[in-house]
């Protein structure tokens, strides 16, 4: 029975637990859609972890919402998505390579509403009007 219980502890905190390479980095929290993420950035690099339960969401209709919420919090462009619908791992273009990202501050919840979209296979959804609107976390 205990192992039964610490299986079950271990499995909950497991839910948003961050990839090893983005340990110890305050997460942004946003919702773009009906998707809720946790964002981290680290150099040209970025996780998004979906935090709210949907009924049997495929990649293909999560994944754009990421790629929003990623570009939303870096300010950068993604590159490259890889991943599932629950965990997303993306790859930056940042412009210039001198050019300092600017991270939204975290500690925040952003509620972000997509106006008007496209889908673009090879870089996921480019998005042309998002407005997010932050609330307390």
């Amino acid at each position: 029975m205990r192992h039964l219980i610490l299986l079950a502890c271990v499995w909950l905190a497991a839910c948003n637990t961050p990839h090893p390479r983005f340990a110890g980095i305050a997460p942004v929290r946003i919702s773009v859609g009906q998707s809720a993420f946790d964002i981290r950035v680290k150099g040209r690099e970025a996780e998004a972890i979906r935090l709210n339960a949907e009924w049997a969401p495929r990649p293909e209709a999560v994944a754009p919402r990421a790629v929003a919420a990623i570009e939303k919090v870096s300010g950068c462009t993604v590159r490259r998505l890889d991943g599932d619908q629950a965990q997303f791992f993306a790859r930056l273009s940042c412009g210039r390579e001198d050019r300092a990202m600017e991270v939204m501050p975290g500690r925040i919840v952003y509620d972000c509403d997509i106006a008007d979209a496209y889908v673009n296979r090879g870089l996921g959804e480019s998005i042309s009007e998002m407005t997010c609107t932050p609330r307390a976390y």
